[in-house]
């Protein structure tokens, strides 16, 4: 399975922070969240996505949900269960970091 929080760091221009608590990490990119999990031993990461996506894999997948503790029209919370087919995490993490990206002004890109 992959370790979500080496592959977190690993975008371009990512910030591990702890604004809530020293148990979530959250990382963002040009000041914005992407991705929110547990430090030790995630069981589960919050990741933006477009609303049409978030009913379409909420649908799909039993690990997906609509975001805990965050916008359901904008995120989810996928359980990592190791259920997801090969390579959708890593597709998911992605498109929510692409889509805080895509909102940055020009200066604050990566």
């Amino acid at each position: 399975m992959t370790d979500v929080h080496a592959f977190c760091a690993g975008l371009p221009g990512a910030v591990l922070t702890f604004p809530f608590n020293e148990e979530t990490a959250v990382y963002k990119v040009g000041g914005r969240i992407f991705a929110q999990t547990g430090v030790a031993s995630p069981d589960s990461i919050n990741l933006k996505a477009e609303p049409p996506d978030v009913t379409g894999l909420v649908a799909t997948y039993d690990a997906v949900e609509r975001g805990f503790h965050m916008n359901k029209k904008h995120w989810v919370t996928v359980r990592l269960d190791g259920t997801l087919p090969p390579g959708l995490l890593e597709e998911l993490i992605e498109d929510s970091y692409d889509l805080v990206v895509d909102k940055l002004s020009a200066r604050d890109r990566p």
